[in-house]
């Protein structure tokens, strides 16, 4: 077997409105809204939401609010990036610090959703 790519994965919140606009209107990701179902939209990947812990089956065995850790890579400038959080009024955990990636060296910005997740956003370094 070989794994070749995220597909998706499930974030919990207890604030609907608050994750769909942070995600949507902060990070640029498309909203897809069915059957009273929500899943955000980015690149070949989506995020599925849900609104109640186990609220499709099967599920994670102990889903909590708040309790992601992600990083998410971007494909502009970090700078750039930084000063759109900044101007946006985003509350950020950190400046623009290095760190390592699946791929190598990047630039990361860290902040939190409305559940507390934290969000890292990186840009990897070129190499020569």
């Amino acid at each position: 077997m070989k794994i070749t790519r995220l597909d998706h994965f499930v974030l919990t919140t207890e604030h609907l409105d608050e994750c769909l606009n942070f995600y949507s209107d902060v990070l640029g990701m498309d909203i897809d809204r069915n059957n009273n179902r929500y899943a955000l939209r980015f690149g070949k990947q989506k995020i599925n939401i849900h609104t109640r812990k186990a609220e499709f089956l099967p599920a994670a065995r102990y889903p909590q609010c708040g309790s992601l850790d992600i990083c998410l890579v971007i494909d502009e400038p970090i700078e750039a990036v930084y000063q759109e959080l900044k101007s946006k009024g985003v509350a950020l955990e950190t400046g623009i610090v290095e760190r390592n990636g699946a791929m190598g060296r990047m630039k990361s910005i860290y902040l939190r959703d409305p559940d507390g997740n934290l969000i890292e956003l990186c840009m990897y370094e070129e190499t020569d």
